[in-house]
């Protein structure tokens, strides 16, 4: 009989909410009401896009970052200077167990050359990379505008090469041109490539003096064997997880130090960059104050909505605390009439903030000036188990919060508010 009243009360809470969410209450009511559902909509959707740019610009960033110099790099300890590269050897005995590393995903060779080029009146320093056939293209063929990537074999070496858009145009070299460059050594070296390729990124820096080849073209011009090498490029299965792989990379090679002849250094991507990755984690504090500001101001306007629902609801309270309904179940009416508000706000909220995410990442039309931001347009990535967190975060944070003003009702007497009226 307990069970059956306390089942038909938390049905009789509930209808006395749908009741009160359907009628249209007085002016000053529907006013507030209609504040509060917008600042919801509002607040969840600027949450909702801060967090989409947030984690556009890391995917994206982290991305270009990636194609050019993968997750994790293996090289000389002493490797600072392009000019006079130390070379590793690439017959390594810890190749293979890398590879059964857990979230191993790729491994390759690489070497690199500092030179000049030259077009015109026009010199710039580059910077040569060369790599072998189990190279991954995936990021330039992407980020390709004219032409093709090299072919790179293990039998016949190649002269093509990969420049990028910009210097291209600074040294008004064109699809199958032939492309001088110089190597400033003793003797200086002078070396011929035909440009199969333009590509563009949003990387400027690295993006105007890149140029990529057979690595068997740089070995040559370091007069290095066909062994010898810059060093090795690793990639790990999630981003989130390179600066673990490249600790288990780092134990790996301690464990075999007796067996490495090289003196080796393990370079996460995060560790060369940690100008562009800091500059990165200060946006998490600005989305963090963005979203803490909005929630502020939704649950200020919720609480004013509510409050105005009570005072024009206290002749209905003073009814149903002399039938004798418990303070509780009056407060949990009210907070579930505000729940109707909250989920029509949420909604609204989700419908502008996604709807804007999707129409940026389709159309790009919000720019940036790439110099600056390492992009050109305002980037956006929607994780989809952020955005529920987020949504259920909302909703109980304004909940938990709504449960103080509606205390009031413990202050409200029958006999005065029936009276009165």
């Amino acid at each position: 009989m307990f069970l059956c009243i306390q089942m038909g009360m938390i049905d009789l809470e509930y209808f006395f909410a749908k009741r009160l969410a359907a009628e249209k209450g007085g002016r000053t009511n529907s006013v507030m009401v209609r504040v509060a559902t917008l600042s919801v909509a509002i607040g969840l959707a600027v949450m909702i896009i801060s967090l989409g740019i947030i984690f556009g610009f890391k995917k994206d960033i982290a991305d270009n970052l990636t194609g050019f110099m993968s997750h994790v790099q293996i090289k000389h300890y002493n490797d600072y200077n392009p000019i006079e590269a130390q070379p590793i050897s690439s017959e390594q005995p810890f190749l293979e167990d890398i590879q059964k590393l857990p979230h191993f995903h790729s491994i390759n060779r690489y070497a690199l050359k500092a030179g000049i080029i030259k077009g015109g009146e026009v010199i710039d320093g580059i910077l040569l990379k060369g790599v072998g056939s189990e190279y991954d293209w995936s990021f330039f063929k992407k980020n390709l505008v004219e032409g093709e990537v090299p072919v790179v074999s293990d039998s016949i070496r190649s002269k093509d090469a990969l420049i990028s858009q910009r210097l291209a145009s600074d040294m008004r070299l064109n699809l199958g041109d032939r492309m001088e460059l110089m190597f400033l050594q003793d003797p200086v070296r002078r070396d011929i490539f035909k440009v199969a390729g333009i590509y563009k990124t949003e990387l400027t820096d690295i993006d105007e003096i890149m140029i990529l080849t057979d690595i068997r073209n740089v070995q040559r011009l370091n007069e290095w064997s066909p062994t010898e090498i810059s060093g090795f490029e690793a990639a790990a299965d999630d981003f989130n997880r390179i600066e673990s792989f490249g600790i288990d990379i780092y134990e790996l090679l301690n464990s075999m130090y007796d067996e490495i002849n090289d003196p080796l250094v393990v370079v996460d991507l995060k560790e060369s960059n940690p100008v562009i990755f800091d500059w990165l984690e200060t946006h998490n504090l600005n989305a963090l104050i963005i979203i803490v500001i909005m929630l502020l101001v939704a649950v200020f306007n919720m609480i004013a909505a509510l409050l105005i629902i009570l005072l024009e609801k206290t002749q209905f309270i003073g009814i149903l605390k002399s039938l004798g309904m418990k303070y509780s179940s009056i407060q949990k009416i009210f907070i579930a009439r505000s729940s109707y508000i909250i989920a029509k706000g949420m909604l609204v909220g989700n419908i502008l903030g996604l709807g804007l995410c999707f129409l940026q990442q389709k159309t790009g039309w919000l720019k940036l000036n790439a110099e600056g931001y390492f992009l050109s347009r305002i980037p956006v990535y929607v994780d989809w188990i952020y955005i529920i967190l987020l949504n259920m975060g909302v909703f109980v944070v304004i909940i938990l919060l709504l449960s103080i003003p509606t205390r009031v009702v413990s202050g409200i007497r029958p006999e005065k508010t029936i009276r009165f009226e």
